[in-house]
């Protein structure tokens, strides 16, 4: 039976029953006799083991399996609820999280028989100790360090010399030679503990692009923003810098494991490995009849990925799919059926004398009925888009239950609002962004036991997240009853860093320099653990956030604890927006980012340390000139009025001066592409009713 058309469904599903055993595994280990969550957890593992059953995924159908066999004693009286049985069953929901991964990716299981795993799940249910099991995690470890050590010494480490040159790289290296340049290959790896290398990689290509030319990377660049690679990849880079210039701007990045750059000479020396590549695959399944139950993830997946090219498949398309309630398509259906009897008025009207007479009323009335249908669809898809937070949301508990053992602190997470919806490409992006605030909450947010104890707080600290929709935007708070952040030691380490002088310390506002800790590789952290203290975070998060077109701001109350507010827009597709003149170009400015338009005299412009400044109801306001930003060409003719748009990001606030206003219209932002090199100032591109281009400015990036 061909069970490939089911995959999507199967995905999906999973991905449910996951969710599912992970809250109620938490739920049996505060509660070892709540007989509602065994039921539950039975039924979910028991669906499990069915549906690989049927798509023809046998381990990951033998894991579900033993662990029903383990779910079904405890329900049965027979076996007791411990720590060391919630871990081992955790180990298994994460084994069988992996094998769905690689079954999005390649639609195979991989051949990861996770036999530790399973071994582990026997011993409980021959009525053994958790001790025991220790020796077979040891044997775990040791076998994944000889193979990740056999592997090592082999492997060849400058995967750039892999990389297929088309007749267009090959032309431009050769150029870069002519014009004396130099052409580097390099192969970066990151960090396995990186929670964000997809950000990672992104730097390091920003940090090459400012002193160079990247011709190819490997994988691409599309695939490197999806994620869709291991901890490493390789690119060709030219440049008229030297190669310790080069590695010092990749090693500038954090979070980076390792760096090989090598010059280029002729380019064929990318392409001469070709050459030894058979006999690497003729040699590459020698070790597979002797694999293990602790073989390596990240290599199963890479065996099966060649296994699926070999045989000329490529990715399947597994769809991202939205539940739909059936009520919201009816809807859809009716405005569509709407949509096309405007249509047909339309169409009747071409085909009548009546403009022709000079009677213009029915055509107009048909006008305006067609924007009240476009309106009311264009309302009903934003709805058919919008999911609940809770798909994001529902996975940090468990997190939070890991970081507690991990951190050896008493915690817990309470979350309020996750029913409050978002468009499904924000939900899918702002996963990250909140996990690392939630990690910096437990690791640098929360005291010890002992100190919160000493202290007079509850021994078991708090971490809140709360969501909430507030007007046009989605708020989200990160908030914790730890210790808050110490001011004066981001004060010293401003110091030290060299960001600030010594002697005007006393100059910086507790604001800036909480500010400062957005800043990149910042950390006050004295010391580097696999939770946080590389400074990678706060930097990231920003980025992420304001890559959605969102705002992030930080309050702290030393000894009381901390405060991450998070905005973000409704919908990234149509929103409306403020159109402005400037010259005899038309720009758009988002409406949720205005706080007012003022038309004030020339006069009442003043100078404040050499730059123009207002004076709006006791409020100093800097002015930012945009033509002179974006190099539009003045007006010729001069007025005694200037028209200013205050715009708002946080509690900061800017006057952007325009030559005029066109007035309020909905747009639909379109993406400029990577083809047009544009400044961060355009966050995109619409076009208007008359089918002229006009950029829309992110007045975020201007405060």
């Amino acid at each position: 039976m061909d069970t490939s058309q089911y995959l999507d469904i199967f995905v999906d599903e999973t991905k449910e029953h996951i969710q599912v055993l992970s809250d109620q595994i938490m739920v049996l280990e505060k509660e070892p006799d709540n007989s509602d969550a065994i039921a539950e957890i039975f039924r979910s593992a028991h669906s499990l083991k069915g549906m690989a059953g049927t798509m023809g995924f046998k381990r990951m159908q033998h894991l579900t399996h033993d662990m029903e066999d383990v779910f079904s004693a405890v329900r049965e009286g027979k076996m007791k609820v411990n720590d060391s049985l919630v871990d081992t069953l955790f180990r298994g929901l994460d084994a069988i999280q992996e094998y769905l991964d690689l079954i999005q990716e390649t639609s195979d299981e991989g051949d990861n028989d996770n036999e530790a795993i399973i071994n582990e799940l026997n011993h409980f249910l021959s009525g053994g100790a958790s001790e025991p099991a220790a020796p077979a995690q040891a044997a775990t470890a040791v076998a994944v360090a000889e193979e990740s050590g056999t592997q090592g010494d082999s492997g060849d480490k400058a995967k750039y010399k892999n990389i297929k040159l088309t007749e267009v790289e090959e032309h431009a290296i050769k150029k870069a030679h002519e014009e004396e340049m130099n052409v580097f290959g390099a192969t970066v790896y990151i960090q396995e503990s990186c929670l964000l290398k997809a950000a990672r990689a992104f730097l390091v290509f920003k940090a090459l692009e400012e002193i160079g030319e990247i011709i190819i990377s490997s994988p691409s660049v599309q695939e490197i923003e999806d994620e869709k690679f291991d901890f490493d990849f390789s690119l060709i880079l030219l440049t008229k810098e030297s190669e310790s210039e080069v590695r010092a701007a990749i090693e500038n990045v954090l979070e980076i494991e390792e760096v090989i750059v090598e010059q280029i000479e002729e380019a064929q020396a990318v392409e001469e490995p070709k050459q030894v590549e058979e006999p690497k695959k003729e040699e590459a399944p020698k070790p597979a009849p002797a694999a293990v139950a602790t073989q390596a993830a990240p290599a199963a997946k890479q065996d099966t990925k060649a296994d699926a090219k070999a045989k000329g498949k490529g990715k399947p398309v597994v769809s991202r799919s939205v539940r739909v309630d059936i009520e919201k398509l009816d809807s859809l259906m009716n405005q569509v059926s709407e949509l096309i009897i405007a249509k047909n008025g339309l169409v009747s009207m071409s085909t009548t004398d009546k403009r022709d007479s000079g009677d213009m009323s029915a055509f107009n009335e048909q006008i305006e009925y067609l924007g009240t249908v476009t309106t009311n669809l264009h309302e009903t898809v934003m709805k058919v888009r919008m999911v609940p937070i809770e798909s994001t949301v529902q996975k940090f508990p468990r997190m939070i239950r890991d970081l507690s053992k991990k951190l050896d602190k008493k915690m817990e997470l309470y979350m309020t609002g996750e029913d409050t919806e978002l468009d499904r490409t924000v939900v899918d992006e702002i996963g990250d962004p909140l996990m690392h605030l939630l990690r910096n909450s437990a690791d640098h947010g929360l005291e010890s036991n002992e100190e919160r104890v000493r202290l007079g707080k509850p021994e078991v600290g708090s971490i809140f997240l709360d969501a909430y929709q507030e007007g046009n935007n989605v708020v989200i708070e990160v908030r914790d009853d730890g210790a808050g952040i110490n001011v004066d030691k981001v004060k010293k380490k401003m110091v030290e860093r060299g960001l600030v002088p010594a002697d005007q310390i006393d100059t910086i506002t507790d604001k800036e320099a909480i500010s400062t800790l957005f800043s990149p590789s910042f950390s006050t952290a004295d010391q580097v653990s696999d939770v946080s203290g590389r400074g990678v975070g706060l930097d990231v998060v920003k980025t992420n956030i304001e890559s959605l077109g969102g705002t992030i701001e930080c309050k702290t109350e030393r000894g009381a604890g901390s405060s991450f507010t998070i905005r973000l827009p409704l919908t990234l597709a149509i929103v409306q927006a403020l159109m402005v003149e400037l010259g005899n170009e038309k720009y758009a400015i988002p409406l949720a980012s205005i706080q007012t338009i003022e038309e004030v005299p020339m006069s009442d412009i003043k100078y404040v340390q050499s730059k123009e400044v207002i004076s709006l109801r006791g409020t100093v306001i800097p002015l930012i000139r945009l033509d002179s930003l974006l190099d539009v060409p003045d007006r010729e003719t001069k007025t005694d009025h200037v028209v200013i748009v205050i715009v708002r990001k946080a509690d900061k606030l800017a006057g952007l001066v325009v030559d005029g206003l066109i007035g309020q219209q909905e747009i639909v932002i379109k993406s400029i592409g990577k083809y047009i090199n544009t400044p961060k100032l355009i966050s995109g591109s619409t076009i208007l009713g008359d089918g002229e281009v006009a950029l829309i400015l992110d007045a975020n990036v201007l405060l």
